[in-house]
């Protein structure tokens, strides 16, 4: 007999060796043994969740002469005969080949036969969804009245697409994706039967990109065997084979993407374009590697979410400490952006080399630029009173005189520049980098006393911000032609600050919308 493939080989024979997969098999376990067998299943998952495994496991059990506790004997003549794919009352489709009104209807016409030497005839359609609609109208009536002696198995990757009439007339069952735990525990199972040496580091990687499949991590698995034959199957030789890079690299990436180091991401690209790697499959485990972080930093340990071992849990977490979660949103969100139009590509290097650049060197774009030129003439108008309707010629902040019992002075009101500075400050920051960016968009900035106080709501916002206030002053005295009187604090000392002046109708943040609107009413409306 030839060569069989892994995941052939080692397909299950009964329920007790599927794995990942609990809850379906003791369902069917105990229809078979209470006999209420219904006559139509709907079997949903991803692939290589084993669907058509259970589904022939299913039809061997139904039909087995011996079966015990719910499960196939696997030696009568009925159990060999489906195991070795001969068996005339196990008939399996492939819907996505046969999906026509032609083929349902030859079905229509031998279900009224009965099945020889067995109780039931089987018939296991897989990839349903791909049957055309004329087909699933012809399938209906049988599906919904079938003879007693006839059990239908539909087996999709894509229920959405099962009309709501075929999906009311089957018991549903979902197989769950594998976790990669107990994917690589079965992969280690496997090897030892085999006598094939593998790493442990090797066998998690393959669980990690297998994305809850076991045939697909017994296909890589089995491809390595066959490129290494009578060798060790260790991590670098699975990185070989897939084309993929070590998870370093993804540490040193977005080490560089954070520090704005356009010259080492060059480095990085070129050096796994020069090892043969995919540049598809390098943006996806990118992005892999970026959501490992946030789940690191932001669920406790032994949650199931952290599928990997201590050493890069702890490696995670400490990059993640360095790195702000906003930021790493923000390149989840460019790099999965970037993997819909990179299809299309014909050079997908050179996109995914632009989208580094432009994250490591951010350039406001001129509809920016123009906005700002703008909303700066406008703030100078609003200052020097033209669009101050005749009803409103009261001062806009009127003086208050201070009671004499009152011992706390009044701050100095706020100049024009100031006010403008800060509120516009979203927009000031845009010419920052974007990892300083996602910082100073966090603090608030308030005016006190004529000067502009940075709030920082955490102490690592605070020590942050406080390493850029020389960098914000220079480009806020570039901008405005004037220097100002800066500083960093904390939310609670700028409290205490603002404690020691009477604060009656004292505006310490400003909104260049809301300033607007409170001067002209109704007559501007926003789009």
């Amino acid at each position: 007999m030839g060569y069989i493939a892994l995941y052939r080989k080692m397909r299950p024979k009964n329920f007790e060796q599927v794995v990942g997969q609990e809850h379906i098999v003791k369902t069917l376990r105990n229809q078979i043994k209470s006999e209420r067998i219904s006559h139509a299943y709907l079997f949903c998952g991803t692939r290589g969740t084993g669907k058509t495994s259970v589904a022939k496991i299913f039809a061997k059990a139904v039909n087995c002469f011996n079966p015990k506790d719910g499960q196939p004997c696997g030696e009568c003549e009925s159990c060999l005969s489906v195991d070795g794919s001969f068996n005339m009352n196990v008939i399996e489709i492939d819907a996505a080949s046969n999906n026509s009104v032609d083929n349902i209807r030859e079905i229509r016409d031998e279900v009224k036969y009965p099945p020889t030497n067995a109780k039931y005839k089987v018939y296991i359609i897989d990839e349903v969804h791909m049957l055309s609609i004329g087909a699933f109208n012809a399938l209906l009536k049988t599906l919904e009245e079938p003879p007693a002696h006839v059990v239908f198995i539909l087996a999709t990757t894509d229920p959405q697409k099962i009309p709501v009439t075929i999906h009311s007339r089957c018991q549903r069952f979902d197989f769950k994706r594998i976790s990669a735990e107990l994917i690589g525990d079965t992969l280690k199972k496997y090897m030892e039967a085999e006598n094939v040496l593998v790493t442990d580091e090797a066998v998690n990687y393959i669980a990690a990109v297998s994305d809850g499949a076991m045939r697909d991590a017994l296909s890589v698995i089995d491809q390595c065997q066959s490129f290494y034959f009578g060798e060790e199957i260790t991590l670098r030789k699975v990185l070989d084979v897939c084309g993929a890079v070590d998870s370093r690299v993804f540490f040193e990436m977005t080490d560089a993407l954070f520090n704005q180091n356009g010259e080492r991401c060059m480095e990085i690209i070129e050096r796994a374009i020069s090892d043969g790697r995919d540049i598809v499959r390098f943006i996806d485990d990118l992005i892999l590697h970026l959501r490992n972080i946030i789940v690191a930093v932001s669920v406790s340990e032994g949650s199931y979410a952290l599928e990997f071992s201590k050493e890069n849990i702890l490696r995670y977490k400490e990059q993640g400490g360095k790195i702000d979660r906003g930021f790493i949103i923000e390149l989840i969100n460019n790099f999965s952006a970037l993997q819909t139009s990179i299809k299309y590509a014909s050079n997908p290097r050179v996109i995914f080399e632009v989208e580094c650049i432009k994250i490591c060197n951010p350039v406001g774009g001129e509809n920016i630029e123009q906005l700002k030129a703008e909303m700066r003439s406008l703030r100078k108008r609003i200052d020097e009173g033209d669009f101050v309707r005749k009803e409103s010629a009261a001062p806009f902040c009127e003086k208050i005189e201070e009671a004499p019992d009152l011992p706390k002075p009044k701050p100095k009101a706020a100049s024009a520049d100031i006010k403008e500075a800060v509120s516009s400050w979203k927009i000031f920051t845009e010419d920052f980098k974007m990892a300083d960016r996602s910082f100073l968009l966090q603090i608030k900035p308030k005016i006190l006393d004529d000067k502009i106080y940075l709030v920082c709501s955490k102490k690592g916002y605070f020590d942050r911000v406080l390493t850029l206030k020389d960098e914000i002053a220079s480009k806020l005295s570039k901008k405005y032609g004037r220097d100002f009187d800066l500083y960093v604090v904390t939310e609670k000392d700028f409290d205490t600050k603002s404690g020691e002046f009477d604060m009656t109708d004292v505006q310490t943040e400003f909104d260049f919308e809301e300033d607007i609107n409170s001067k002209l009413g109704d007559n501007i409306i926003w789009d």
